[in-house]
């Protein structure tokens, strides 16, 4: 749903924005679009992941969070967003000072470690998390991308290598998950989609 406005807002002036919601808003082309609850097995799927995460002992649990961290990312094509909320996202330390007044990773400040985009039913956020998003979380410099697709049944991992992101694997059904930023991690795609330890 798109906020009736009179003026395009800059990204500055829509960090200042306050409506009295709880609405999340992405900015595209100066406009103001509320973004849609979360599906109930999307959101299951996040926090299965930011549970897994924190309790491997690889990530301190402070630094993963779902659905609620905003990430600026560059405009690259018209009808972007200037900003995206990743369904996971695993931050670096020094995120901690730096979002204290608000969880916004802006363009001035370090990538986040890990992004995990949970795939929504159509072809629109298909569309959306394997090419725009993709796109912009490489060009925003993100080392590693997960996209989760429970209609595939699977997990696609990928690296940044000179800008792009590379396969590192699609893993399915009891597959081990292979990611370049936490090798250790112990996990099958088996067990995201059916939520088991």
């Amino acid at each position: 749903m798109v906020q009736a406005r009179k003026q395009k807002l800059t990204f500055e002036e829509y960090l200042t924005y306050e409506d009295d919601t709880d609405n999340r808003y992405e900015l595209i082309d100066g406009e103001l679009v509320t973004l849609p609850p979360e599906s109930g097995p999307n959101n299951f799927i996040a926090n299965y992941l930011l549970f897994t995460l924190a309790s491997s002992g690889l990530i301190p649990l402070m630094l993963i969070r779902t659905h609620v961290c905003e990430i600026q990312v560059p405009i690259l094509r018209d009808g972007d967003a200037a900003n995206r909320y990743p369904d996971l996202v695993v931050l670096q330390p020094e995120h901690i000072l730096l979002t204290a007044s608000r969880l916004t990773v802006t363009l001035d400040m370090p990538p986040p470690r890990l992004v995990v985009e949970v795939v929504s039913p159509g072809r629109i956020g298909r569309e959306r998390d394997y090419e725009r998003k993709r796109a912009q979380y490489a060009a925003r410099g993100i080392p590693e991308y997960w996209i989760v697709d429970p209609q595939e049944q699977l997990i696609a991992i990928f690296r940044l290598e000179s800008g792009q992101y590379v396969e590192v694997g699609i893993f399915q059904g009891t597959q081990a998950m292979q990611s370049p930023t936490f090798p250790l991690l112990n996990l099958t795609a088996g067990q995201v989609f059916a939520g088991e330890f």
